[in-house]
């Protein structure tokens, strides 16, 4: 029996959930088993576990998602298929993560390989989103950048509480704001923890969110690592996929 089968099989035999449940579960683990993923993407679901996380971020076909600072999109890919023909993803960079990520973003998306996923090329303080157009919106990783600042590679400060104000606009009522982020330490100094360890004080996240329009919903422990050393970087030899990262998920008020 094939993956995708394997896959498919398990979901239509388990229990059907209402509100869309059952085919956003479907929808996510045939994406994932599809053949023409890249082989470094199926490696790195052991340890990001994607059918888990965007099963708890509530995506589904037909949605309109925006993976903000989506790297070299590998988040980016899932959510293409997952949302499908009737969906749309706008996947966001900036100049620091085009140019890091450059090769594996032509890979990616080489000959129209992924037709429903619209590209925005812009610094944070330059980002002009619709008003009132996303379903949900995925920081996977990033929201320590936004107190990271690397002038010289081409990463300008970032107004945290503007770039939140714009995804307030941008998300509809009811869409989920979903991040995850390397954890640093409780009561760690943000900016150095950013600019020293890519890593966040969860308590951040939240605090960062708590007077805007996002309430802070629940989370899951599917990253979480209490063996992970928090005073080393996050791409440290032997921690650089196995950090304790938090997985939350905001609602739109």
């Amino acid at each position: 029996m094939s993956c995708t089968l394997a896959l498919t099989t398990l979901f239509l035999l388990g229990p059907c959930n209402e509100g869309g449940g059952h085919s956003s579960m479907l929808a996510i683990a045939e994406s994932l088993a599809a053949a023409d993923r890249f082989e470094q993407d199926f490696a790195a679901d052991a340890t990001r576990h994607p059918d888990e996380v965007l099963t708890f971020f509530e995506i589904k076909p037909g949605m309109t998602v925006l993976d903000l600072f989506s790297g070299g999109g590998y988040y980016t890919e899932i959510l293409s298929r997952v949302v499908g023909k009737d969906g749309t993803v706008v996947a966001h960079n900036n100049e620091a993560y085009l140019a890091y990520k450059k090769e594996e973003i032509n890979q990616r998306f080489a000959d129209n390989r992924l037709p429903n996923v619209d590209k925005i090329n812009a610094e944070a303080a330059d980002l002009d989103l619709p008003a009132g157009s996303f379903d949900a919106a995925l920081l996977m990783l990033t929201w320590h950048d936004f107190y990271y600042v690397d002038e010289e590679n081409g990463w300008p400060a970032i107004d945290e509480p503007a770039l939140t104000s714009k995804l307030c606009t941008a998300l509809k009522p009811g869409a989920v704001l979903g991040i995850s982020d390397h954890v640093a330490a409780a009561g760690s100094d943000v900016h150095e923890s950013a600019q020293n360890l890519h890593r966040i004080d969860p308590e951040q996240i939240k605090q960062d969110l708590s007077d805007s329009c996002f309430s802070f919903e629940g989370e899951i422990a599917v990253l979480r690592n209490p063996n992970d050393d928090y005073s080393q970087p996050m791409f440290a030899e032997g921690i650089r996929g196995q950090t304790d990262r938090v997985v939350y998920k905001f609602r739109h008020k």
